[in-house]
């Protein structure tokens, strides 16, 4: 019996061992099974982070576009808000311009104007010391308008334009030129 039983016992241990493997085959699926499977949570849950953080920088990306844009608008609002002003601006030098224009036009006829005074002036002063007998001071104030206007023409320029501004009758009446012109030939 030795040989039976050891021979039993060996088919159960055969048996007992085929009925085993199988058990440790299911066993090692199953865990390759889990393993796979968490490697596959483990990706899913890498992607989808991934893509939530795309999605957080794409909307601050967003937010910073339309804050730029907001940036670029205000920019150009206050760029022609500038033009504006600059145009008004200029408006205002160029009257200022006009009447600094005018000013010096009204100036410079108020000079000549001055100036056929100031030798109306002289040719009276010279006229009434000529009538007074003073010939030597009337002829000191010749000289001195003659200096005084020298740059003007003289007087005989200055008052060579106050002659030409008068009309035909007043100059018939008197002319400033050439009573200052027949003083002068009196007194010299």
């Amino acid at each position: 019996m030795s040989q039976e039983t050891e021979k039993q016992e060996r088919g159960r241990l055969q048996h007992a061992a085929e009925h085993e493997r199988p058990n440790k085959r299911n066993s090692v699926l199953f865990y390759l099974v889990i393993l796979f499977a968490a490697a596959f949570v483990l990706l899913l849950m890498s992607f989808l982070m991934q893509q939530r953080a795309n999605q957080a920088a794409l909307d601050d990306l967003q937010q910073t576009s339309d804050s730029t844009v907001q940036s670029l608008e205000n920019m150009l609002q206050e760029n022609e808000s500038l033009k504006e002003q600059n145009a008004e601006l200029q408006a205002q030098v160029d009257a200022l311009e006009e009447q600094v224009n005018s000013a010096q036009t009204d100036t410079g006829e108020t000079d000549a104007l001055q100036r056929q005074l100031d030798a109306l002036t002289y040719l009276n002063q010279i006229r009434a010391l000529y009538n007074e007998g003073r010939y030597a001071d009337a002829r000191d104030v010749a000289a001195a308008a003659e200096s005084a206007l020298a740059g003007n023409g003289g007087m005989e320029g200055v008052l060579g334009e106050v002659s030409a501004a008068l009309t035909d009758q007043e100059r018939e009446n008197y002319d400033p030129l050439e009573a200052y012109h027949s003083l002068t030939e009196w007194l010299n």
